[in-house]
């Protein structure tokens, strides 16, 4: 993950891990991107400066793991992250005024996603 973002910025992973100390990182090893914004379960990167070939570089070594792994786990959350990172990702907010109303609607979006996830998956017929 951490490789991912700093891909998608420009940015190096700074870990000691990887031999680079927190003392020893310069400006130029920072990533950059328009618009960054982190809460408790989410941090949302707008506008990476990371390079074109070196993203889509990740995203083809992240579609031959999924193509390698056998769990049905793994093989999900790798689909996230390479929509995260090849820019398909979509956030929709569904309210109401009652409770009911919300479900209802929630419902109705999920089945609009399975429905779109399925044409996709098995083709389209207009």
């Amino acid at each position: 993950m951490l490789e991912d973002i700093a891909i998608l910025t420009g940015g190096q992973v700074i870990s000691e891990d990887l031999g680079i100390k927190l003392e020893n990182v310069g400006l130029n090893m920072l990533g950059r991107a328009k618009k960054v914004s982190i809460s408790k379960e989410n941090t949302t990167i707008v506008d990476g400066a990371g390079k074109k070939a070196e993203i889509q570089g990740r995203v083809a070594q992240i579609k031959q793991q999924i193509e390698e792994t056998t769990s049905d786990y793994d093989k999900e959350k790798l689909q996230e992250r390479l929509a995260k990172l090849a820019g398909g990702v979509a956030v929709i907010r569904v309210g109401g005024a009652t409770e009911v109303e919300v479900k209802e609607k929630k419902d109705r979006v999920d089945d609009a996603l399975n429905a779109t996830r399925a044409a996709v998956e098995e083709g389209i017929v207009a």
